[in-house]
C-alpha cells in the first residue's frame, strides 16, 4: 500500500490526501508569499469552519497535535467567543483583532500548548505575553486549575478590557473570578513581576531578541515559547535548568507581529 502524501503548511509537516501538495509558509499575521492556503487548493484544514469541535478534530487529524489534553482544551474554550464579530472563527488562519494585533491562527495556539504543555500542569504559573483577545491565557488557566496562577499582559487597554468580556463568557470564566487567571495592562516585554517565577511562559509576538526580564522571571525547569526575528523569525524553546543555565532550541520558522511599544504598534493614537 503506498503510503499517504504529506502536505507542508505553515513550515509543519501534515498528513494530506492524495495529490493535495503544496508547500506554505506559517504565518501569524501575514502570508510571505502571495499565495493563500485556501485558495491555492480545497484544503482539508477548509473544514475547520464548520465549528470549534470539528476545528479541533482537524488539527488532530493532521497531525498538528497529538495531545489528548491539549485537545480537551481547546474543545473546551470555544475560539468563536474570543475573535470579532463575524470573523472567521474556526478556519486556521489568523484574524485582525484591531490595534495593529492579531489573534493567532489555531494550529499556531495547539503548537504552543503542546510545546508548553509539560509546564502548564494543575498548579503551576503561566505568563502570557501579548495576550490579545484572551484566548491563549484562557486556555492556559484551564490547564493549570483553580490551583495555579495564570497571568496575561497586553499594553492596549482596549484588547486587555475586551479580553476579560470574552473569558467572562467562557468556561474560564470561573477561573478569572476566583483570581487564578488576571488579566493586565502593562508592557509585556517587562513581564509581570508580582506572580513571578512562572512555569510557562509564552509570548505572542516577535521579539527582535529575547528580553531579559522575561528570561529573569522564567522557573528554573521552567520553559518560554518565543517568536524570535524581524522578518525572519523562528519560534524559539527556551528551557532553564535548575541551576538556571538557559538552552535554546528553534521550533519552526514563524511570522508574528513584532513584539514594541504601545506607541510603535498603534502608530501613536
Amino acid at each position: 500500500m503506498r503510503a499517504s502524501p504529506t502536505l507542508t503548511a505553515y513550515g509543519r509537516h501534515y498528513f494530506a490526501p492524495p495529490r493535495t501538495l503544496v508547500s506554505l509558509h506559517r504565518h501569524n499575521s501575514a502570508p510571505l508569499f502571495n499565495l493563500s492556503l485556501f485558495t491555492a487548493f480545497r484544503s482539508p484544514f477548509s473544514r475547520m469552519e464548520t465549528g470549534n469541535k470539528a476545528m479541533v478534530e482537524n488539527l488532530k487529524r493532521f497531525g498538528v497535535t497529538s495531545s489528548k489534553k491539549v485537545a480537551e482544551v481547546m474543545e473546551a474554550l470555544d475560539r468563536g467567543l474570543f475573535v470579532p464579530v463575524g470573523s472567521s472563527a474556526y478556519a486556521d488562519t489568523p484574524l485582525p483583532i484591531g490595534y495593529n494585533a492579531t489573534i493567532s491562527a489555531p494550529h499556531m495556539h495547539a503548537t504552543c500548548l503542546q510545546l508548553l504543555e509539560d509546564k502548564l500542569q494543575p498548579g503551576m504559573r503561566a505568563l502570557d505575553v501579548g495576550s490579545g483577545t484572551g484566548y491563549l491565557t484562557g486556555c492556559f488557566a484551564l490547564m493549570v486549575g483553580a490551583e495555579g496562577r495564570v497571568v496575561g499582559v497586553d499594553h492596549i487597554p482596549e484588547l486587555v478590557d475586551m479580553s476579560i468580556k470574552n473569558v467572562e463568557k467562557s468556561v474560564a470564566g470561573s477561573l478569572l473570578q476566583k483570581g487564578s487567571l488576571s488579566l493586565h495592562v502593562g508592557d509585556g516585554r517587562k513581564g509581570w513581576e508580582e506572580f513571578a517565577p512562572y512555569d510557562a511562559i509564552h509570548v505572542g509576538a516577535a521579539a527582535s531578541e529575547v528580553p531579559q526580564a522575561l528570561l529573569d522571571q522564567l522557573k528554573p525547569g521552567g520553559r518560554m515559547v518565543i517568536p524570535v526575528g524581524t522578518y525572519f523569525q523562528e519560534l524559539k524553546v527556551i528551557d532553564k535548568s535548575e541551576d538556571g543555565s538557559i538552552k535554546t532550541r528553534t521550533e519552526t520558522s514563524v511570522r508574528y507581529v513584532p513584539l514594541t511599544s504601545r506607541d510603535e504598534q498603534t502608530g501613536g493614537f
